[in-house]
């Protein structure tokens, strides 16, 4: 498994926060990049544009560079961390201010030749 290459994409500070982009990369993580793709375009989160925008740019990274066939290939890791915060702030009563945290994320994902497509080939 390690032998195998890795084609990797980074969306460096996404405006939204990291657990909330965790829960859509939580769900397309293993999977295909065709059924990744579709599962983006139908989740009612505002955070798979995106999702979509970096997992379409590691696919790229592998055609172009590596020269893998995006047909056989999946997500092997999908990861958000924690970005700076933009801090700003509400003016309140009697002169107050609360401060408002506008959260960003770094989102990474790298994707890899499945092991099925590699076996059948090697078999022909």
């Amino acid at each position: 498994m390690s032998d195998l290459p890795l084609a990797q994409a980074h969306g460096r500070f996404i405006r939204g926060s990291a657990s909330k982009v965790r829960r859509v990369l939580d769900q397309i993580r293993g999977r295909t990049y065709r059924d990744a793709l579709i599962m983006l375009e139908f989740m009612p989160y505002r955070s798979t544009g995106p999702i979509t925008k970096v997992l379409r740019s590691a696919v790229a990274n592998a055609e172009n560079n590596l020269g893998m066939d995006p047909s056989s290939l999946i997500i092997k890791t999908a990861s958000a961390d924690m970005g700076p915060s933009m801090k700003r702030y509400r003016p309140r009563a009697q002169g107050r201010a609360f401060a408002i945290k506008k959260q960003t994320c770094h989102i990474s994902i790298a994707v890899a030749p499945s092991n099925q497509s590699t076996t059948t080939e090697a078999s022909d």
